[in-house]
């Protein structure tokens, strides 16, 4: 089998595992079978038992990660219907986007350090508080690896997605604004995606926190490079 059928294998067994797995996840709302936790898992399995290499995986699925940029964007669209909600608060959300994105980073490089993993790994976990498109870009001058870096961003995302509500829960914490932020800085597009399930004012301001994480992320990349390698 060639490389290019091999590929395009991979890809409509992608969407097809993503499509049956959202159909699944409708019928039976369980954290383990969330597409977001399912299908990697599932992807794995036949990428290692099929030996078949992340190159030839990649050859025509890289397609859907580029589509991570329009995706993202397209978040902007109900930021745009609902300004109103941002104009009010505009302060606490600039000041908890600062606060996300400076706690993210230091704790992650930081911890990485105590545990003596090596620098590349540092330089990747820097940016998995923020979503994969800006995250890639923030690595460049931070000299992270982009593959370590999309995983740790989806690690990132699906565990904060799975344990966010716990964590609202303990901490008493009830207000919509305030779920919506926590999602969108520490979960990004999974958290945002969660967000708009709990209802739209937790979706717009998941989706605001995430964007202007992401762009300030790549904005003081450098700055974190200078200061923290």
């Amino acid at each position: 089998m060639n490389n290019l059928l091999l590929s395009l294998i991979c890809l409509a067994m992608t969407l097809g595992l993503y499509y049956a797995n959202k159909r699944l996840y409708r019928r039976f709302h369980k954290l383990p079978l969330m597409p977001l936790v399912l299908t990697p898992v599932l992807l794995v399995l036949m990428l290692v038992v099929g030996h078949i290499s992340y190159q030839n995986y990649m050859g025509e699925s890289h397609w859907l990660l580029w589509l991570l940029g329009p995706a993202t964007v397209a978040f902007a669209v109900p930021v745009y219907d609902n300004l109103s909600i941002i104009r009010r608060h505009w302060m606490s959300l600039s000041a908890g986007v600062i606060t996300a994105t400076v706690v993210a980073v230091t704790s992650s490089v930081w911890l990485a350090r105590l545990f003596m993993l090596p620098d590349e790994i540092q330089r990747s976990l820097a940016v998995r508080s923020v979503t994969t498109p800006f995250a890639l870009a923030a690595a460049r001058p931070l000299g992270g690896q982009p593959n370590l870096v999309a995983l740790f961003v989806v690690v990132t995302g699906v565990f904060g997605m799975a344990v966010g509500d716990m964590l609202f829960l303990r901490l008493s914490i009830q207000a919509g604004m305030a779920k919506g932020a926590g999602f969108g800085a520490a979960s990004h597009g999974a958290g945002t995606a969660r967000s708009w399930e709990l209802g739209p004012q937790e979706g717009v301001i998941a989706s605001l926190v995430m964007m202007l994480s992401g762009i300030l992320m790549v904005l003081i990349a450098p700055l974190v490079a200078w200061m923290m390698f």
